[in-house]
């Protein structure tokens, strides 16, 4: 009732969201007809390209920071990494497990922590529920956090890191948003399977790129159908000083978030034309007034 309130109020011009896709969509549709500004962020699955060349330790690093940081509960969260062959994905996954096993949890008063609890218990419940549906569709878990309890926070919303591999793109796990510290490992057999996974998926966020050859990396960027693309960078936000934001069902308006973009949605702009006529008398003009 206050969202459809505030959807309604002929006195609010501009909204601005962000959230899960269907909530975005929906505030999206109700705002516009009602003659609003209407700027809607929604949901994000953000992929991770892996080629064969990529340095694979600083692939893994980035890809834990990117992958579990903030328990994976951000919009730019990496939850899909994409390694280019099987020899790529074997190298990848030698490393990434026991980073994934190491991983500390902990409360935010512990400095040494990687990531903390997840927000409510009823997101626990949820990503533990997506982790559930992952083994039933055939996927692999090959590091599973599920049992994880905190000593002294028994009561706590803390979930240890979670590692598929063998996702494909029909799983559910692979489709939604889970919001959780949940890593997906698709493995693509070449590059051009690659970025079509990422194209094909219907959220459009962030994406990535790790590689050392100059001329896949601009080709993956002149070609994803994703709103901001990192190359060697896991996280591709830039600072709020430049307007950026997703693609496809990840973004609804026509503008993106921060630096020029923002204040074009925050504001109306107001054109005055005017003229000081001296005493000189010109008649009448049927032309566009000029400044002569």
């Amino acid at each position: 009732d206050v969202v459809d309130a505030i959807l309604d109020d002929p006195d609010i011009k501009a909204i601005g969201f962000v959230g899960s896709t269907p909530i975005a969509h929906y505030i999206y549709s109700r705002g516009t007809a009602a003659g609003k500004r209407v700027q809607c962020f929604g949901g994000a699955k953000n992929h991770m390209i892996i080629m064969p060349d990529a340095d694979m330790d600083q692939t893994v690093d980035a890809l834990i920071g990117a992958g579990y940081g903030s328990a994976g509960e951000r919009c730019m969260a990496i939850s899909v990494a994409v390694p280019v062959g099987n020899d790529t994905a074997n190298r990848l996954m030698e490393k990434l497990i026991p980073r994934v096993e190491s991983l500390k949890v902990g409360p935010s008063t512990d400095s040494s922590a990687d990531f903390g609890p997840l927000v409510t218990a009823q997101a626990l419940e949820r990503v533990k529920g997506y982790v559930d549906t992952g083994v039933k569709e055939g996927a692999k878990l090959v590091v599973d956090g599920r049992g994880f309890s905190m000593q002294g926070y028994e009561d706590g919303y803390y979930m240890g890191g979670c590692l598929f591999d063998n996702v494909t793109a029909d799983m559910r796990i692979y489709k939604e948003e889970i919001f959780g510290p949940v890593l997906s490992v698709v493995r693509a057999p070449t590059y051009e399977s690659a970025i079509k996974l990422a194209n094909d998926h219907e959220m459009g966020n962030g994406v990535a790129i790790f590689t050392r050859d100059g001329d896949a990396a601009r080709d993956f960027a002149s070609r994803v159908q994703v709103g901001m693309v990192g190359i060697n960078v896991p996280i591709p936000v830039p600072i709020a000083y430049y307007t950026f934001g997703g693609w496809k069902a990840s973004s609804f308006g026509d503008l993106n978030q921060h630096g020029p973009d923002a204040f074009r949605f925050y504001t109306k702009t107001k054109t005055v034309t005017s003229r000081w006529p001296s005493g000189i008398k010109d008649g009448a003009e049927f032309v566009i007034p000029t400044m002569n």
